[in-house]
């Protein structure tokens, strides 16, 4: 059988070969694969009624949910690509997006319509716990599948080191990605996900729902993340996967010790991604929940790039190899030339799971994305000669202090081995001596009881080259991060500078 050149070809083959099966639970009712697809349709008539035209852009600015769902997959059916919109958005963000991706229309709740009024672009508001506008035309004009090189999603990227840029993501990479992923991680009709992250984002939605829709699995999707709530749910036996990013784990970690009993999982598989897993939270998930997490690597631009296997080792600080029909590289940050196996540099990825660009923005596509097909991801790290990435920062984010590079993880991760350092940011900031000086914040284990600063620096001078080690150390309450748990170090620069 030939595979499905979109995600709406995936879900159209499930809905007719067998429409009653299950697809999605939400505040417990199930919508199975016939629904969802009735739901897309008649959204993707409403859009036409109001206008909606092939090739135009439809943002959304909702809460995940089945209204989600709908208003997703019916603008695709209509012939327009989704501008993901994150819900924690305001003026300055939501001015921005709007401003360069022209959506005709934005689809939001009541509290997202508050914040859109003061905006130029028109709005379609939902009303309360409704799942299709209040005065939708049901009557569906005839549709065609979208062709595997028409714009699916503009998704804009998280904005941690710029202005945020729209990648633009094709029907054919959003189906080639999920092809990947289901092969690499075994992913089946039979499988049930529980799914905690927002769908605005593209791990949520083209990782955990893309992923479900081309496996014919299902799905139990939930508002928020509630560390008690995916514990008994996880322990309960009715899912098979678990998708997180880090901050989610060490909350799970964090509830058992204090206040749940622990547990072994009957999970088949938990995946961690968006931010880099530190190995003290892969080794201590394993030693409470007898899982051992999949670590692997993404990119609002690409998808997923790299996995740890789901047979074999799933080594520690490390993203893995490439998945399936993909290719990476690490390559000199001047000459761009490859690089041997253990010597850092910046990490190039290339397949059909590679979006077709920035929109409208030819320099910064021109600058990453080259001919040869190879895409540049700003990201530091080496290979091993068994094949396995790992990953040391951003390349912006490389501190370079008196003429030695330090690369940020490295000097995070050896904090973190301090019981009494609970999460830490490393960056660079002015030194009218060396450049740069390193700098460190902390928030402590115990926020009441912080370590003592020279202990920490007794801590890094026995186990760090002199260069390395942290000039400043900054205690803090929290560390700033966006939705996905990226911390935000352009923030922490201008807070400490």
């Amino acid at each position: 059988m030939t595979e499905p050149t979109s995600i709406l070809a995936a879900l159209l083959s499930h809905a007719t070969t067998d429409p009653k099966r299950p697809c999605l639970t939400w505040e417990g009712q199930t919508l199975s694969y016939g629904a969802l697809l009735a739901l897309a349709q008649a959204w993707a008539g409403h859009y036409q009624a109001l206008g909606v035209q092939h090739g135009d852009r439809v943002g959304l600015f909702l809460p995940s949910g089945p209204a989600f769902l709908g208003a997703y997959l019916g603008a695709q059916l209509a012939g327009a690509a989704t501008v993901l919109i994150n819900t924690q958005y305001r003026q300055v963000e939501l001015q921005h997006i709007l401003a360069d991706s022209e959506p005709r229309l934005v689809v939001c709740d009541q509290a997202g319509a508050e914040h859109l009024q003061q905006l130029a672009s028109p709005i379609l508001s939902l009303k309360p716990g409704a799942t299709l506008p209040a005065d939708l035309q049901p009557a569906l004009a005839p549709f065609e599948l979208p062709q595997a090189h028409e714009l699916a999603i503009l998704a804009y990227t998280s904005g941690t080191t710029g202005r945020a840029k729209g990648a633009m993501l094709t029907h054919g990479c959003l189906a080639a990605n999920s092809a990947a992923i289901c092969t690499a991680w075994h992913w089946s009709s039979s499988d049930r996900l529980l799914l905690v992250l927002p769908l605005f984002h593209i791990h949520g939605l083209g990782v955990g729902l893309h992923g479900t829709l081309w496996a014919g699995a299902s799905l139990d999707l939930r508002p928020r993340f509630e560390p008690s709530d995916v514990l008994t749910t996880l322990a309960s036996g009715t899912v098979t996967l678990f998708f997180g990013v880090p901050t989610l784990y060490s909350r799970l970690i964090a509830e058992v010790r204090h206040h749940a009993p622990v547990h072994p999982l009957p999970l088949r598989l938990c995946v961690s991604g968006s931010a880099p897993l530190a190995p003290q939270t892969l080794t201590a998930f394993e030693q409470l929940f007898g899982q051992r997490i999949l670590e692997r690597y993404g990119m609002t631009e690409t998808g997923m790039n790299l996995t740890n296997p789901y047979l074999g080792e799933r080594r520690a600080g490390t993203v893995g190899m490439p998945f399936p029909g993909q290719e990476a590289r690490i390559v000199d940050l001047q000459t761009r030339a490859p690089l041997p196996d253990g010597l850092i540099g910046e990490l190039q990825v290339r397949g059909p799971h590679i979006c077709a660009g920035y929109w409208r923005n030819l320099a910064a596509t021109a600058e990453l994305f080259h001919a040869d097909g190879w895409f540049s991801t700003g990201d530091l790290g080496w290979r091993s000669a068994d094949g396995y990435y790992t990953l040391t920062g951003r390349a912006r984010e490389l501190i370079i202090s008196g003429g030695y590079n330090i690369y940020p993880r490295e000097v995070e991760e050896l904090l973190l081995e301090h019981p009494a350092v609970a999460e830490c940011a490393v960056f660079g900031l002015p030194d009218p001596d060396f450049g740069e000086q390193v700098v460190a914040a902390i928030v402590p284990t115990d926020p009441l009881h912080p370590p003592v600063r020279t202990e920490l620096e007794q801590f890094c001078r026995e186990r760090l080259a002199a260069y390395k080690r942290p000039r400043t150390i900054h205690f803090l309450t929290a560390l700033p991060r966006n939705a996905m748990g990226k911390v935000q170090k352009h923030q922490l620069r201008d807070l400490l500078a």
